[in-house]
């Protein structure tokens, strides 16, 4: 009961903060609430983000923002199609010692941090892409045979125009699954984007502060896992997830006609983390089913794959998503 009692007082005191990290983040990513809490529940449960949306909505200021406020070491690559592996995790070069000798020195790359800005993601090669896919997932990369671990925490938050397809290269399926979510930046609307004039083109512009720091993100990625889940939100995202299988006894008869292929037990995973954060950023102990419906587009849209027919109806995953939650969310969905 007491371990009981201070989780609780724990989650109070994180939520407490976290209110005052949106916040300052809101200081100068003025109105988009639902993206900034995405983001934020993406790296309370210790993944990585895919921001998605046209030039000039605020996704590189949402990035430099976060690593003010969240108090971590930051590094940007711009991708770009010449772009190479080594510049993105560094390479050995060859140093002359002072008693005549040579020796090899490693020089990080800068993947070497705690949040990673990749801008524009899609427009390096598979190859550039690639090199990314063992940081994430693991948080070491192998050069030259040496296993080299990354700092902790450590997140990318990555970048991705949705309209300019020249000159691109699609993310592979692989590591489109390794980002823990998608978020999706659309207009903002009349009265928003009303806002962002008056915050932004002033000379009284906020200043965001620092509310975290590593350590102190790296406890609350911790107490995000340590809180209780209900049976029935674990059951929810069991049925929400299997249910998105094509040809799977749970999926229903229409979706065939929607979905190639559907997501894995990441996703799962995925959604089970980001409730818990929700909840947190919410101010609450434990989630429930309006969680599962307010993350359950940027966990799975990334995660399943458009029938032909589908996209000539101009369908979208979330349009999916949305119909599976019907029968199972009710008012949540």
């Amino acid at each position: 009961m007491a371990a009981q009692d201070e989780l609780v007082e724990d989650v109070a005191r994180l939520a407490l903060r976290l209110d005052q990290a949106r916040a300052s983040v809101e200081q100068r990513f003025v109105g988009q609430h639902a993206v900034v809490e995405q983001v934020l529940a993406a790296i309370l449960s210790g993944g990585h983000a895919l921001l998605v949306g046209q030039p000039g909505l605020g996704k590189t200021i949402l990035v430099d923002t976060l690593s003010t406020v969240l108090g971590l070491d930051t590094a940007r690559i711009q991708f770009t199609p010449d772009l190479m592996p080594a510049d993105i995790l560094g390479s050995e070069v060859l140093d002359s010692n002072p008693d005549g000798t040579r020796s090899f020195r490693f020089v990080e790359g800068p993947v070497f941090t705690q949040l990673l800005m990749a801008d524009e993601v899609n427009r390096a090669s598979p190859r550039t892409q690639s090199a990314l896919l063992q940081a994430m997932q693991e948080g070491e990369v192998t050069i030259a045979g040496q296993h080299r671990p990354l700092g902790r925490p450590f997140h990318v938050l990555a970048t991705q125009n949705p309209i300019e397809q020249e000159g691109t290269y699609p993310l592979p399926e692989a590591q489109l699954d390794r980002f823990l979510v998608q978020v999706d930046i659309g207009y903002p609307d009349r009265d928003t984007e009303q806002a962002i004039l008056l915050a932004t083109t002033g000379t009284g512009q906020g200043s965001p502060r620092a509310v975290l720091d590593a350590a102190a993100l790296i406890r609350a990625q911790q107490l995000v896992r340590a809180m209780p889940v209900g049976e029935g939100v674990t059951a929810a995202i069991l049925d929400l997830v299997r249910a998105a299988r094509p040809g799977t006894p749970e999926a229903p008869r229409w979706l065939a006609e929607a979905l190639v292929w559907g997501p894995g037990t990441r996703a799962a995973q995925a959604l089970m983390l980001l409730t818990r954060a929700r909840a947190v950023l919410q101010g609450r102990f434990a989630p429930t089913l309006d969680d599962v419906a307010a993350m359950a587009a940027p966990a799975l849209r990334h995660r399943m794959a458009l029938s032909f027919a589908a996209r000539a109806r101009s369908e979208d995953a979330d349009a999916v998503i949305a119909r599976l939650m019907e029968p199972r969310f009710g008012a949540a969905a």
